[in-house]
């Protein structure tokens, strides 16, 4: 993985060169900052690395880490153990860090194929939904899960407030009575 230079905190491999139609050393910052900014930490006391790969490698990944043989649109992998919190409660906070000596959350993939067919699904830009996928996998490695409805229920409000925040559409909202999320993160 290589440094993104004038983003120290988020390094990025990208295997699959469709990535680079986005910005997307700017856009997993801006979702790292917000997620630590969220959870109440020093956002230059942490650090994320990120994998910018197609559906092929996640299913690979998915298959190899998780059992499950299809690909997926994102998948994390925290750099240490956090012990699970009571249900719908803030997870406990990552390890101390400083500005001085940064520590990683973990790891982070992503699927372009999916991406892209998820965000034409939901009718919302591919820059809002990585956006969003970096978002939801940093709160991912600081402790949060979806696992339990309170759970998901703690995660995706507070995924929900940050991206309005930023001026991206709720991806949880209902916007009738029939229809569902716009799509369902599956990390």
């Amino acid at each position: 993985m290589t440094r993104t230079g004038q983003l120290p905190l988020t390094e990025i491999d990208i295997a699959d060169r469709r990535w680079r139609a986005l910005d997307l050393a700017r856009l997993a910052e801006t979702a790292r900052r917000a997620a630590l900014e969220a959870a109440g930490l020093d956002p230059s006391a942490y650090s994320i690395s990120l994998l910018a790969a197609d559906d092929a490698r996640l299913a690979e990944l998915n298959a190899r880490f998780r059992g499950r043989e299809t690909a997926t649109n994102v998948l994390s992998w925290p750099a240490f153990p956090l012990a699970p919190p009571q249900p719908g409660a803030r997870p406990p906070a990552p390890p101390p860090a400083s500005a001085a000596d940064p520590v990683s959350l973990g790891d982070i993939a992503l699927s372009w194929d999916r991406l892209v067919a998820e965000a034409a699904g939901a009718g919302i830009a591919p820059r809002d939904h990585a956006l969003h996928l970096v978002l939801h996998a940093t709160l991912h490695l600081l402790g949060y899960d979806h696992a339990t409805d309170a759970d998901a229920t703690l995660m995706e409000g507070l995924e929900s407030r940050i991206l309005v925040r930023m001026g991206v559409k709720d991806p949880y909202c209902n916007p009738g009575p029939a229809e569902g999320p716009h799509f369902r993160l599956e990390t």
